[in-house]
């Protein structure tokens, strides 16, 4: 039986794109990714993210992440809530591994929910496969499943990965893109002074940018 995990990195920062990562492995081979030491990307130092992530492939049948700009999240915010965007994102992740289970980190505050929709979604475009998957969709799902947790890490080290060539790009250290990151605070503010208006690598339907503008204006 084939298992799938997918989780998200970088659905709250104001810059750069969000990641979903999805591995698919054999069902036999979870324990030898619990073995590796797996677990919620956030609470591993990046250099053993980066090991982690090579290990990982060798478990793994495939390994997908599925990016979405800035740009395009600024666009399905005019049509949709930052839910539908995730219920959309990660049913692309599906399409792309064809599970027989999946465990998914939920992004919606009722778990079940987020499943129930992310099976909608995969069944419009898949209904007899629709039939047979069964998804499990927890929070914190990356602290329980090692499958998700190996997700939750290659979505983590494309991301790192994107930022970094971001900051070559434009020669700016902007810290990590949180809203909260004074770093990043201190660049969209030095950023908009002098260019009057903010790059294309910023997601401008976020409040942090309105309040930015309100303020400067």
């Amino acid at each position: 039986m084939k298992v799938a995990g997918i989780d998200e990195a970088g659905k709250g920062p104001v810059i750069g794109p969000m990641c979903i990562g999805g591995v698919l492995v054999e069902e036999s081979k979870i324990n030898a990714l619990k073995n590796l030491g797996v677990a919620d990307s956030k609470k591993i130092a990046p250099k053993k993210r980066g090991q982690l992530a090579s290990q990982i492939e060798k478990y793994s049948e495939k390994i997908f992440v599925f990016e979405v700009s800035p740009q395009q999240i600024d666009e399905f915010r005019r049509l949709m809530s930052m839910n539908d965007i995730m219920v959309l994102a990660f049913s692309k992740v599906l399409e792309e591994l064809h599970p027989d289970e999946a465990y998914v980190d939920a992004a919606d505050v009722k778990e079940e929910r987020f499943g129930k929709r992310l099976l909608q979604e995969y069944a419009k475009k898949h209904p007899e496969r629709a039939k047979d998957i069964s998804i499990v969709s927890r929070h914190q799902a990356d602290a329980i499943y090692p499958v998700v947790s190996a997700a939750s890490i290659v979505a983590k080290v494309r991301r790192d990965a994107l930022i970094e060539d971001i900051k070559k790009e434009i020669g700016i250290d902007f810290g990590s893109g949180y809203p909260s990151d004074p770093k990043t605070k201190q660049f969209l503010k030095d950023w908009f002074r002098e260019h009057g208006e903010l790059p294309d690598i910023v997601r401008h339907s976020w409040k942090t940018v309105d309040n930015l503008m309100n303020k400067e204006k």
